[in-house]
């Protein structure tokens, strides 16, 4: 290893049986060209302290899991390689806005909570039988949701989202994003259900048109927009109520 290259990792480190407080902790670790940020850190728990706790399971950001603060931005780790981030040090941290329970690893709950909130499946608008045969949906109207569907609720978007910081009760660009998804699903029937969640004091108004949860989305499922379509979507949806009793489901 006298050839090796090395780069120094700064982890942000909370064990609560013996601190208060989060600190931080230096390490140097070995890298090749092609080494990703997650890599460094399983170096760190195989090879120099095997205390250090993240997530992690696919390692082709697909799964979601890899999820942290990297130098104060939202990345995945598996997708962030060691060589962008020379000379360092390189300062990884738990992904912002959620309760840290030991090291990188962060509770889920409050996005678990707000993604059964919004009935992330479909709601058929009529009943069918199975001698009936499936729902049919053309290219065109798979296209209108589709971009929606690759979220891999890596929270991403969460943790670039101000107002969700501020206010952790907003329903949020990831939630809001999958809530799209099914309303704008021709075969869905619940969309009444979840104007209720969009029409919310803590629904889309919430939402201050930063964007910066669509710029760190690695899928490009591009929460923004989908909030942004639905303030039009739950204006209309007030508006509507005026003109017909049941103009808002229309």
């Amino acid at each position: 290893m006298a050839d090796a290259k090395y780069i120094e990792i700064q982890v942000l480190r909370y064990r609560p049986e013996q601190e208060a407080e989060p600190v931080w902790q230096s390490y140097r670790v070995p890298y090749t060209d092609d080494m990703s940020v997650l890599q460094g850190l399983q170096h760190i728990k195989d090879d120099i302290d095997g205390s250090l706790s993240f997530r992690w399971s696919c390692r082709m950001a697909i799964c979601g899991s890899c999820g942290m603060m990297i130098n104060g931005k939202p990345h995945l780790s598996c997708q962030t390689f060691l060589r962008d981030l020379l000379p360092g040090p390189v300062r990884v941290e738990a992904l912002a806005h959620f309760p840290i329970e030991r090291d990188l690893v962060v509770s889920v709950q409050p996005f678990v909570d707000k993604l059964e909130g919004i009935k992330p499946y479909l709601i058929p608008k009529e009943p069918r039988t199975l001698a009936e045969g499936e729902y049919r949906q053309t290219p065109a109207q798979l296209a209108l949701y589709e971009q929606f569907s690759a979220c891999i609720n890596c929270m991403l978007c969460y943790a670039a989202c101000p107002q969700y910081g501020l206010d952790p009760d907003f329903t949020g660009p990831g939630a809001i994003a999958l809530l799209h998804r099914y309303n704008a699903d021709s075969r869905d029937g619940g969309r009444d259900e979840r104007m209720a969640i969009l029409n919310a004091e803590e629904g889309v108004w919430t939402c201050t048109a930063v964007g910066y949860c669509s710029e760190v989305c690695p899928k490009h499922v591009d929460p923004a927009h989908a909030v942004n379509q639905n303030k039009v979507n739950s204006a209309k949806d007030y508006f509507l109520r005026f003109l017909s009793p049941k103009g808002a489901s229309r």
